[in-house]
Order: structure tokens, then sequence, then C-alpha cells
């Protein structure tokens, strides 16, 4: 399956052909059949954190809510948030996982066998309704928990930095070029981005090749900030469309 992938991404990609050169065969990650639940929850305790940090976090989360094992939801939803807060987890944080916790109770969030019966989009619309998932985390989850072969997750800054190194850019890819571009690793896109976050390691150890052609992204466009005046006469708009109430009739004067 490996060969095949190589295979179709090098036809497709020249430069990215390159890269697989480098790099060698692909190796994805194993991926972990651990329950959705914990997946998340240690991805909310790793947000804007180190990972030694946000390892203890999870160290004492375990040691004083899950009695030595991961806490189940019902335990984290039990949980005071003083004792949560104790653990190392902001108050942001504590909201999330609280929400976590809830979301699994009511099947939101499934089990790992209801998870992988899913399509990815799907996927991203359910887990994204928990308060502090983004898609981009969604992504990982479905990359390295689900072995999903067609992620792209154009947001990550390894895979634009990568994405950067690799074809030659003067700054980074827009994410919806990037997508534009990566239309062509289709179904294989997972396997894009794992070469992309290798293109970096390449450029640290400066073995990363030539570009093997100069690529022009599609452009994007940007929108414009409206400054003071076009947000004046927009106001000025909608108050105009707003309908006027209509003013009673006047009553006639009675003649004395």
């Amino acid at each position: 399956m490996s060969r095949h992938i190589l295979r179709h991404l090098t036809r497709a990609d020249a430069v990215l052909a390159g890269v697989i050169r480098a790099v060698g065969p692909y190796e994805p990650q194993a991926p972990d059949e651990a329950h959705p639940f914990q997946a998340l929850a240690q991805a909310i305790a790793h947000q804007q954190l180190n990972g030694t940090a946000a390892s203890t976090i999870l160290r004492r989360l375990v040691e004083s809510c899950g009695q030595g094992s991961f806490p189940s939801p019902q335990c984290v939803l039990d949980a005071s948030p003083a004792s949560l807060r104790a653990a190392g987890f902001s108050f942001a944080k504590v909201a999330a996982l609280k929400d976590l916790a809830a979301k699994t109770l009511a099947n939101v969030v499934p089990d790992h066998a209801g998870l992988a019966a899913l399509p990815d989009e799907e996927i991203i619309v359910r887990l994204t309704q928990v308060r502090g998932i983004g898609r981009w985390t969604v992504e990982m989850l479905l990359m390295f928990r689900l072995a999903r072969p067609d992620v792209l997750p154009v947001d990550d800054f390894g895979v634009r930095a990568g994405f950067r190194a690799a074809y030659g850019l003067r700054s980074m890819p827009h994410p919806k070029a990037l997508a534009a571009w990566g239309e062509r690793w289709r179904p294989y896109r997972s396997a894009a981005a794992w070469y992309l976050w290798r293109a970096l390691e390449l450029q640290r150890a400066g073995t990363l090749p030539v570009p093997a052609e100069r690529i022009r992204l599609p452009r994007v466009k940007k929108r414009r900030r409206a400054g003071p005046k076009i947000k004046k006469q927009r106001r000025l708009g909608r108050r105009a469309a707003r309908p006027r109430p209509a003013h009673p009739p006047r009553r006639a004067r009675k003649k004395r």
C-alpha cells in the first residue's frame, strides 16, 4: 500500500517527489484505539502548553480524578471545578473538559468504533461542537488516531512551513491556496502532509533538495478591511433600509 501511495504522489507532484526520495519510505504513526474522550481531553490539556507541563497536568488528573487510570467522562463531570483547577487546568480548560464529558455521555462524541464508522467531515462537524475543540485538533485525531489517509491540515504551521521550504517559496502559503494545490495529492493527502513535516527536518539538517520546478500557487482574494468612510456608508445604508413605523392618522379637529 505504501508503494502505491508513493507512486501516486511522485507522479502527481515533481517537487514532493524530490522530498520523498530524500526522506525515504512513508512511516506513519500506528493508530491509537483509545477512546476519543481521552484523546480530546489530552488535546485540551496540551493547548498553549509545552509537552512537559501538559503531561504533568494529565498525571495529576489521573491521580486525583481517575484514581490511577484515565478518568471516565462521568468522573470528570462529577469532579468539582476546584479539583480540576488544582490539577493545573485553567478556567477555560475546565469548562472545555466538562463540556467534552457531557457531550461524550450524550454520544455526540462516540467511542472509537462509532467514530471509525463515520466519514471525515461528519467527525469534524460533531467533534468541533465541543467547547475548545477546533478543526485542527480533530484533523490530528483523524490522522494519528484513526489513520485516515486523506487529511490535509492546511492551517497547521508545520505543514505550511514545510511546503514553503520544499517548494522554495518566499512566504508562507495561504491555507486556501495550499488546499487548492493539495487537490493533486488526493486520496493520500495525509501522506503528503507527513512528508511536508519531514521537509522541515531536512531543511534543519541542510539536506532538503532543491525544488525540481518553480510553482505558482493560485491567487486567493483577500478581504479588504473597510475604512471609516465605508463603515459609515454601510451604517447609513442599513439605517435607511429599516422599515419606518407608520404614523397614526391625525385626528380631525372637532368643530366648535
